[in-house]
């Protein structure tokens, strides 16, 4: 906080000095909603609004184009999803709403039928499916890199993956080529840039790359420095195990967040994980990414347990997944406008959508203002430990507003 200047000034009595801190004292407003149906806590919110902390929103500054959030299957190791997980994973009007899937592509050919199903079921939802080398078969693997001499069979192999499969909206040859104490290909940034040069354009679908751990950011600038690989890649992939999320910089590609999860050994209905995963997609869309993948779609960590149950885990993705679609912009806004308080807001066309977490342990009062656009009222969408997504309205005025966000919790507003 600032330093109050008066404090220094002799010359301003004791009663001047008592008024001013009183006037400048925040306090809490009735939460603005059409539920409540109260005009002056409409006039108090807008009022409230220039001595609290707001969260400001120009609708008219774009920053990323959104490509969605999602998740991954691998049939061959845990089994598919079934239909009902499915529409579970990818309906916005049933379920969590994802727009990406992500798939292994096997070693083995014999196993990519396994994948169609989900891609197929996938697909119909709308969302966008992209696929992963863990390894490339055997007879092309010398240890654990991939021969120079077999990239023309590598690339016949992936083309036959996505002929197979059908509708691959992304491939990324390695997955963590920089991990070397994993048991899947190897690589350098050097030299998968050279195979996507090479070969990147017989993959039989556009490359996401490099895919790395740790989301290096020296590994990604050393692949993009290859200018014929840069040019036949469609996005910058990577995994933030270890990494906090950061901007890369001007680097000519979107970036997708491709893999992660936030803790494998306890539920994913442990309300406290869950919000360390709302922290986490907020900080991938601070920093100016424009996808968010989890691992397993089903897995009792994740978005969706081996009961066919949404978990909290899944909610919490739904409040990103399900209201903010392909497409949408990522738009100016305050991603830390008041202390444990985290916002971001999107916009396609005349609609907006603002995601905002409380990770205070009490009920805070959040004002915001809009410019750009003229909104009147929000749908407005709220989990915590014991709720999922409950519903109600919002009545907002002179584009300026505020609500009490729970304790622990997670809200979308959807303007109407």
């Amino acid at each position: 906080m600032k330093t109050n200047p008066f404090l220094s000034n002799l010359g301003v009595s004791f009663l001047s000095l008592i008024l001013m801190i009183s006037s400048c004292t925040k306090q809490p407003a009735a939460d603005v909603s059409a539920a409540d149906n109260k005009q002056s806590g409409d006039l108090k919110a807008a009022a409230d609004v220039s001595v609290m902390a707001t969260a400001t929103i120009d609708a008219n500054t774009f920053q990323q184009t959104i490509q969605g959030f999602g998740g991954m299957s691998v049939p061959i190791w845990i089994g598919d999803l079934t239909a009902d997980q499915r529409t579970k994973a990818f309906s916005t009007s049933s379920g969590i709403g994802m727009s990406i899937l992500r798939v292994m592509v096997p070693a083995n050919s014999s196993q990519f039928a396994a994948e169609k199903a989900t891609i197929d079921a996938a697909k119909g939802f709308g969302a966008k499916v992209i696929a992963t080398v863990w390894n490339a078969p055997s007879s092309m693997m010398d240890g654990a890199y991939l021969k120079a001499s077999s990239w023309s069979d590598f690339a016949a192999h992936l083309r036959a993956y996505t002929q197979a499969v059908g509708g691959v909206y992304a491939l990324s040859p390695w997955n963590e080529p920089n991990y070397l104490a994993s048991e899947w290909m190897h690589a350098s940034a050097t030299e998968v840039a050279n195979f996507v040069a090479a070969y990147g354009d017989n993959c039989g679908a556009p490359i996401m790359a490099p895919e790395p751990f740790n989301m290096d950011q020296t590994f990604i600038n050393t692949y993009l420095s290859n200018a014929t690989a840069k040019s036949k890649t469609l996005f910058v992939s990577g995994h933030i195990y270890g990494k906090t999320p950061y901007n890369l910089g001007n680097i000519g590609k979107s970036v997708w967040m491709t893999e992660h999860y936030t803790n494998s050994s306890i539920s994913g209905n442990d309300w406290s994980n869950a919000m360390n995963a709302a922290k986490e997609i907020h900080d991938c869309m601070t920093a100016g990414w424009a996808a968010y993948v989890w691992w397993y779609i089903r897995r009792f960590y994740g978005p969706i347990d081996e009961n066919s149950a949404i978990t909290k885990v899944g909610y919490v993705m739904a409040h990103f997944a399900r209201y903010v679609r392909p497409g949408y912009s990522k738009i100016a806004c305050a991603a830390n406008p008041s202390t444990g308080i985290y916002t971001t807001a999107y916009r396609n066309g005349s609609k907006i959508v603002i995601v905002a977490i409380n990770t205070n342990a009490a009920v805070t009062y959040q004002p915001f203002t809009i410019s750009g656009v003229t909104v009147s009222s929000f749908s407005r969408y709220v989990t915590t430990s014991s709720s999922n997504l409950a519903a109600s309205t919002l009545s907002i005025s002179n584009n300026a507003f505020g609500i009490n966000l729970p304790a622990s919790s997670i809200t979308t507003l959807v303007s109407n």
